[in-house]
């Protein structure tokens, strides 16, 4: 239980999303239909389905490594979430570390492909297409987050994360399906 990470939610429902509304970290509000929400929402989305993955892997190194990723997005996810005086109560930031990270991610698990000769067409294996799935939500939330940099300044190492994370989740759906199920 020491891993997990909690917020003090004393009741779940506000009642102003009744009305399309939905509150930021530093009180304020925005719309539900907003770039900000569509934004942290897909970040939302893509820790999920990271999740999904990560229940099906059989590779307890990926496993872990995943579960880091969460943790990494519930922060970027939480700076997405923020007004101004959010963003300032914010204690971690996605830093360049957990860029070189995702790379060095990248590399490990890409070393151990054979070149890629075609494209790809998801679904062969269950964890695989978890993968594509999780990669291309992460793509989605690239393209809110893009967006909503014009928008909002924002850190630019969230933009820069999240096409990590996009080319790491595509190179996991190779390796679960090319090497790990021919274990």
């Amino acid at each position: 239980m020491e891993d997990k990470k909690y917020v003090n939610i004393t009741k779940v429902y506000t009642k102003r999303g009744d009305k399309g509304q939905t509150d930021l970290l530093g009180r304020s509000t925005a719309r539900k239909d907003s770039l900000k929400v569509e934004a942290y929402g897909c970040i939302d989305e893509t820790s999920s389905f990271i999740g999904l993955a990560r229940y099906y892997t059989k590779n307890k190194v990926i496993k872990e490594r995943l579960k880091e990723i969460q943790n990494k997005l519930l922060v970027l996810g939480g700076f997405l979430a923020s007004d101004e005086k959010g963003k300032e109560m914010m204690k971690d930031q996605i830093k360049e570390e957990d860029i070189k990270l995702l790379e060095e991610y990248i590399d490990e698990y890409n070393q151990k492909l054979p070149p890629l000769k075609y494209f790809i067409l998801p679904g062969d294996e269950k964890i695989s297409a978890y993968f594509h799935i999780a990669r291309t939500i992460v793509r989605r939330a690239e393209r809110r987050i893009v967006s909503l940099a014009a928008q909002e300044e924002l850190n630019p190492l969230i933009q820069k994360y999240v096409n990590r994370l996009s080319d790491l989740m595509f190179v996991l759906a190779r390796y679960s399906e090319e090497v790990e199920n021919k274990k």
